[in-house]
């Protein structure tokens, strides 16, 4: 989906003027957005695309943890593409559910004296977001079916 079938879902889902109103902009900026290419015609790019541009120049995905923060999620990049030979099911999965006994062992650990302090919390959330990390990369690789480069990816990140 295009940037600006994005913004034209999330706006018609709304009232048109509505947004414009409370974003301080011109009814007539908002349809541009919602239309293919609006920089070609008004020399404006859509906030998406303008968020992208951002990223594109900075490379810094703090600015798209910060927007998903915002919208109550979490960004979990998508590992490189690019098959290798050579597949190595197995140690994947494995590393998938010692990190999953990890968030288990973390959260039991901070639970055992029926509070959990903000260290505990923090402890909990690192080993909570590299399990969606990890899993959301082997889901990316078993699509590919590059396994090896999972593997690779994996003892890189000293999760072993």
């Amino acid at each position: 989906m295009e940037s600006h079938q994005v913004i034209r879902q999330a706006v018609e889902s709304s009232n048109v003027k509505k947004v414009a109103s409370q974003l301080g902009m011109s009814l007539s900026l908002v349809y541009k957005w919602m239309e293919k290419d609006a920089r070609n015609q008004s020399g404006v790019l859509n906030p998406l695309d303008r968020i992208h541009q951002l990223y594109e120049i900075t490379g810094h995905d703090h600015l798209i943890q910060w927007l998903c923060h915002k919208a109550g999620g979490y960004f979990v990049k998508n590992p490189p593409t690019g098959k290798r030979p050579g597949r190595e099911v197995m140690p994947a999965t494995q590393e998938i559910v010692q990190k999953f006994a990890d968030v288990l062992s973390a959260i039991s650990d901070a639970a055992a004296d029926n509070s959990i302090s903000d260290e505990e919390a923090k402890l909990i959330r690192h080993e909570w977001d590299e399990l969606k990390r990890l899993t959301e990369r082997f889901v990316k690789w078993c699509e590919e079916g590059d396994f090896e480069h999972l593997s690779e990816d994996l003892a890189s990140k000293h999760l072993r």
